[in-house]
């Protein structure tokens, strides 16, 4: 267990963001209802609020992840919504061959390269999240280790792939070098992770824990020169780059749908997920 805030300031925060974005083109009623908002939250109204407006918890990623793990693929995420397709329709560009799915999670990737025919390994520090990957995908070979040590040998794979999961390292430098290491030369590296701009303003990563309780597993701000620098540590070569914007979804149960005018207009245009395609130099 680590640091903790309140709701009432997350709700704050988003009214704040959205009448920064909106003051010049929105239509006044919309900029009173923000101030009205911010006005009523700032006074201590919490009424509706997940858990009466109560702390959110820090979790560390296996016990978040532990936690999360039995309600991950029901709830709706803005966040997978615009990242499968572009990763999706690069894992369709093959060829196929060995591929590692890196902090699988529960599988969702996985799946997708199994039913592409990759021949693939999925690598989770969580054996929660490992046990719902093994159901979905009980063709894959699953194997318990981190991004940043990978139970894999040298030059083992064609394809790595790592979804979503780089924001939880402080820095990822060791994980895209071990992403590198396990893959042959000439073969491909596809990172998606949270993009920094939503990182910086909405900060971490929220999820409801139990029946009403919000917790949260801390994100690191990864920026574009970051990932350029740790590609060229690893001998890669970015051969593309891409970056959904939000989809206008909002997280369920959460404290976005309470002040869902608020939070679409916060996030109107931003990019949420950024996605690398990386290439492993042939041998000479």
């Amino acid at each position: 267990m680590g640091n903790e805030f309140r709701v009432r300031e997350l709700v704050l925060g988003i009214e704040g963001l959205a009448l920064l974005r909106t003051a010049i083109d929105a239509d006044e009623n919309f900029l009173n209802e923000r101030v009205a908002e911010i006005r009523k939250f700032a006074a201590g109204g919490e009424e509706g609020l997940p858990g009466g407006g109560a702390a959110v918890n820090e979790l560390d990623a296996a016990a978040g992840y532990a936690a999360w793990s039995s309600v991950y693929d029901s709830l709706p995420s803005s966040f997978i919504e615009v990242e499968e397709p572009v990763v999706q329709r690069l894992l369709d560009e093959g060829p196929v061959g060995a591929a590692l799915d890196a902090a699988c999670g529960t599988g969702r990737t996985t799946v997708a390269l199994t039913s592409r025919g990759y021949r693939t390994i999925g690598v989770d520090q969580s054996p929660e999240m490992l046990e719902k990957a093994r159901q979905k995908a009980p063709e894959a070979e699953f194997r318990r280790g981190r991004l940043e040590n990978l139970p894999l040998d040298d030059a083992s794979v064609d394809l790595a792939v790592s979804t979503l999961a780089m924001t939880h390292l402080s820095d990822l430098t060791e994980g895209v070098a071990e992403l590198a290491r396990v893959v042959r030369p000439g073969g491909r590296v596809i990172i998606s992770d949270l993009h920094p701009f939503v990182v910086t303003l909405q900060g971490q990563c929220l999820f409801v824990q139990g029946e009403d309780e919000l917790a949260f597993v801390r994100n690191y701000v990864h920026l574009p020169s970051h990932y350029i620098a740790a590609f060229a540590s690893a001998g890669l070569t970015v051969r593309a780059c891409f970056e959904p914007v939000f989809n206008g979804r909002l997280a369920p149960g959460g404290y976005e749908e309470f002040i869902a005018d608020a939070a679409r207009a916060a996030w109107d245009g931003i990019p949420i997920v950024v996605v690398w395609e990386a290439v492993k130099p042939a041998a000479q």
